[in-house]
């Protein structure tokens, strides 16, 4: 499984979407190549009433001297990813 990345003047940010997950139905800890990720029923709702949301993909510590890239969950979002942006820049 795949996560996309998205490169922002030099900051790389990965982002996930239902489809690259399965479309999980149940909040939950699950497995994925990059590591455990954990989705909330809330996550579930936002991905239900949109459902090609992306959600930049948050790396978390279960305990002090955990490693970076283990755990996971879902930060902020954006709703219409592929959409152009609504304004222009000069």
């Amino acid at each position: 499984m795949a996560v996309d990345k998205v490169t922002v003047d030099k900051i790389r940010v990965d982002k996930i979407t239902w489809d690259r997950v399965g479309r999980v139905t149940e909040p939950g800890r699950y497995m994925y190549t990059f590591g455990w990720l954990t989705i909330t029923a809330g996550d579930l709702d936002i991905w239900k009433q949109y459902p090609q949301a992306a959600f930049t993909l948050m790396a978390q510590h279960s305990e002090p001297d955990a490693s970076i890239g283990d755990e996971f969950h879902l930060g902020a979002f954006d709703v219409a990813p592929d959409a152009p942006p609504p304004f222009t820049t000069h």
